[in-house]
């Protein structure tokens, strides 16, 4: 069983490894390798709540909050505080993880509907705050980010940043792997299937479903960092409602508790916009029309579908 676990996890980083290795191979210009590094960041974002919905069961509307924090974290550092890029980074993450903890003891007390609320009103306070103190953030037209320089090298560049995006969802991907083979992963799932149940043996429900909460917020306020670091530049879109909907739809549209289908559902967020321009003025009406025939056609997400499929075939 250990065995057959280990190599399941191996599999999806070596799967995710050759294609991170062969996109530059087949990419024609620096722009398709640009919108391959965002769909690395989303996927890594996106990876965050898996951890939170896919393995705990708890839903968040204000995930783009965090992602928000981390990106104003290497922004507001170098230039306010004459603090390092990468060093703001990992104060970032730190940060997120710091608010999380602050804000999900009271909210994760509530469920369903209410704990959807309770975390879209705070991430509409974080957007609110980083559009409002223009002193400290720029106001509503944003901010530049200090390039990153690691050992007097200045870090630019598309490929740069994709190799960066890769690996930095290489490392997210086998944590989350190895966060759901852990104890505190069986923990989280049966908190998935029943709280009660879970309660019932010898599950701290609270602390579990607040560990998954801030685990979920570092990584978006990595993906975040990684972000702003690599556009140069941050506005309070970053932490908008509809990049919290986008993180949800990317989770829901590749599938439930599936790491692979976390960095599916960010590339058929990300790309799929980016090939409809064409259609200009229908291409929102488009996008909608295919999340809804996805959905409906593959209701348990993209990849678990087609995973299922697969094996109604073998058998």
């Amino acid at each position: 069983m250990i065995r057959k676990i280990l190599s399941s996890r191996l599999a999806v980083l070596v799967l995710l490894a050759a294609i991170i290795a062969i996109v530059p191979v087949l990419a024609p210009s620096s722009f398709y390798l640009r919108v391959a590094a965002l769909v690395w960041i989303f996927s890594l974002a996106a990876l965050g709540l898996t951890i939170l919905t896919g393995y705990a069961g708890q839903v968040s509307l204000g995930h783009a909050g965090f992602l928000g924090i981390g990106a104003y974290a290497v922004a507001v550092g170098p230039a306010k505080l004459g603090l390092d890029p990468l060093l703001s980074l990992v104060l970032g993450a730190v940060l997120c993880g710091l608010v999380a903890y602050a804000v999900g003891r009271p909210i994760l007390r509530l469920k369903g509907y209410y704990l959807a609320i309770a975390t879209l009103g705070f991430g509409l306070i974080v957007a609110l705050i980083l559009t409002s103190e223009s002193a400290v953030t720029g106001g509503p037209d944003g901010m530049q980010v200090p390039r990153m320089v690691l050992l007097g090298w200045r870090v630019t560049g598309v490929s740069t940043w994709y190799w960066i995006t890769g690996g930095a969802l290489l490392i997210g991907a086998a944590l989350a792997l190895n966060i759901l083979a852990s104890p505190s992963g069986r923990a989280f799932r049966a908190l998935h299937d029943s709280e009660v149940a879970a309660a019932g043996v010898g599950i701290d429900v609270a602390k579990k479903k607040l560990a998954a909460f801030v685990l979920s917020a570092i990584f978006a306020g990595v993906a975040g960092s990684l972000l702003a670091l690599m556009n140069g530049f941050i506005t309070p879109d970053a932490a908008g409602f509809m990049h919290s909907i986008e993180l949800v739809a990317m989770v829901i549209i590749g599938g439930l508790g599936s790491v692979v289908g976390a960095v599916v559902g960010a590339a058929f967020l990300v790309v799929l916009p980016q090939a409809l321009t064409v259609l200009q003025e229908y291409e929102q009406a488009v996008l909608g029309l295919l999340i809804m025939v996805f959905m409906i056609a593959l209701p348990a997400g993209i990849v678990p579908s087609l995973m299922r499929f697969v094996r109604e075939r073998a058998a």
